[in-house]
């Protein structure tokens, strides 16, 4: 892509939305929550900047294009270098390119043409340790493949393919789950001890694009947005599942940040499509960021755990997201918001429209008692509290219960179609913590089971209907101000 299609995709993108023609009907927009402000909506994402033109191909510098000889020196080198100059694009030759760490900075379009693999070492120790964060907690952890930590005005682009060659690391993380840490009671830990490079690093950093890149096989998470704002994430085209199923690669995981916009992406991986996160337990209530002012549009979810998910962390808390036109392919749940009881946080003003499914397995997932033997720290008897790692420490500390119990409220579903689904809807809130203010408009869901709503309250239902295989009703328990029974029919 050249850079002035690039920025002409971008003005179209700050000031237009676009959804493909649905015959179905649409909500009014007297039916949309009062939170949800269509003019927030057009300030998301990063915002066009000009740059020098001047180019530094990395061959320049010493890359080899041979996919053998690691490259990481050369790369930054090069980066450098551009940035010495004054910015400029920084781009390779056709061929292959094997890397470990790298590092973007401000005022540099990083380029991957098309015709070029970059792909990540399998070597754990080629990626920089740094102080970052991971599943909700602050950690020494090894850096992504490629990194804009603390910059601004940053393009990573093209249409070449990263390749995190991420296979290594799967299999690294199932040996020492299965065979050392769940036999000793550590199934809390291992994911963080078990460390392995993200693909895309966005971290404390404003006014970045991503774009148009084919990502595939990442050690772990594929994009991370960290405690950043004004980012845009476009065109990307992920494939985690070649050559197997890896743990929690994630698609894109927009975390304790603000301002994002995410579009025209087609994602097929083993975990959270498109993920919303905000902090994990005590560590995730000290840093106290919510995830604010996203939107998602216009993209594809195929195989993975959750089209569109709101959690596990959600300490800092999530609000003010819009998404619509996602299109989910056998992904397992439509909308999926997850926490725990010792998570806080709240989870308000979601709105969903326009969104298609086929082959799922529930489209609504709603819970705040997620995954036990992950979402619990206990410390089993042998160790010493004194000399455990001190991310250990910060996912033992207690936190009192009154801060730990989630909130989620005030969401809105508009124009929904779902076929093939296992169950329709399963939302179950906590006896301390009602599930308020659920929105339904212009719902259809075909499913074998209805499913089930509770500790739930203040449903407005208009215009939904769901089929069941069975004719059965949702069932409702210790609910409020809800009522279904009209909106359930048998499939014929």
């Amino acid at each position: 892509m050249t850079y002035f299609k690039l920025i002409t995709l971008i003005f179209i993108g700050i000031f237009m939305t676009s959804c493909k023609e649905n015959k179905e009907p649409k909500a009014q927009l007297s039916n949309r929550p009062e939170a949800f402000s269509p003019e927030w909506v057009r300030k998301v994402g990063a915002k066009a900047f000009e740059t020098p033109k001047d180019t530094f191909y990395v061959n320049d510098f010493g890359a080899v294009n041979d996919g053998k000889t690691l490259n990481t020196k050369a790369i930054q080198k090069t980066i450098d270098a551009c940035v010495e100059g004054g910015g400029g694009t920084v781009t390779f030759k056709s061929g292959e390119y094997l890397s470990g760490s790298i590092f973007i900075k401000s005022g540099v379009n990083f380029i991957v043409p098309k015709g070029v693999i970059l792909k990540g070492s399998e070597n754990i120790k080629d990626y920089k340790e740094i102080d970052t964060r991971v599943a909700g907690i602050e950690m020494v952890w090894p850096a992504a493949l490629i990194n804009i930590e603390n910059q601004n005005n940053v393009v990573l682009g093209g249409e070449g393919v990263i390749d995190g060659q991420g296979k290594v690391f799967w299999d690294y993380y199932w040996d020492l789950r299965k065979n050392d840490y769940e036999p000793r009671g550590l199934r809390w830990i291992v994911d963080y001890d078990a460390k392995r490079p993200r693909t895309v690093l966005v971290q404390n950093s404003k006014n970045v694009f991503v774009t148009d890149l084919n990502l595939q096989r990442a050690g772990f998470w594929t994009v991370q947005v960290l405690y950043s704002e004004y980012i845009t994430v476009d065109g990307l085209k992920i494939r985690n599942n070649i050559g197997g199923h890896g743990p929690s690669t994630d698609g894109v995981d927009i975390d304790s940040s603000k301002w994002i916009l995410v579009q025209n992406c087609d994602i097929d991986c083993n975990d959270d499509n498109f993920c919303l996160k905000a902090g994990r337990d005590w560590d995730g209530q000290r840093v106290n960021k919510p995830t604010e002012y996203v939107v998602i549009k216009d993209c594809i979810a195929r195989q993975g755990a959750g089209l569109f998910t709101l959690g596990s962390e959600t300490s800092g808390s999530i609000r003010h997201v819009y998404v619509s036109n996602i299109k989910g392919i056998g992904t397992k749940n439509g909308l999926n918001i997850k926490s725990a009881t010792n998570r806080g946080g709240t989870v308000e003003d979601i709105y969903l429209e326009n969104i298609k499914m086929d082959s799922v397995r529930a489209f609504m997932q709603v819970g705040m008692n997620w995954n036990p033997n992950y979402s619990y720290s206990k410390l089993p008897e042998g160790f010493n509290k004194d000399s455990i790692p001190i991310h250990w420490k910060k996912m033992l500390e207690r936190v009192l219960p009154e801060k730990g119990i989630p909130t989620f409220r005030n969401i809105t579903l508009n124009n929904i179609q779902v076929k093939g689904a296992e169950t329709a809807i399963n939302v179950n809130g906590l006896e301390q913590s009602i599930i308020d203010n659920v929105t339904l408009n212009y719902v259809y869901i075909q499913a074998e089971k209805a499913g089930k709503i509770s500790y739930s309250s203040n449903w407005n239902i208009n215009n939904v209907k769901i089929l069941a295989d069975g004719g059965e009703h949702v069932l409702l328990e210790n609910t409020e101000n809800i009522d279904l029974q009209d909106c359930v029919y048998k499939l014929e």
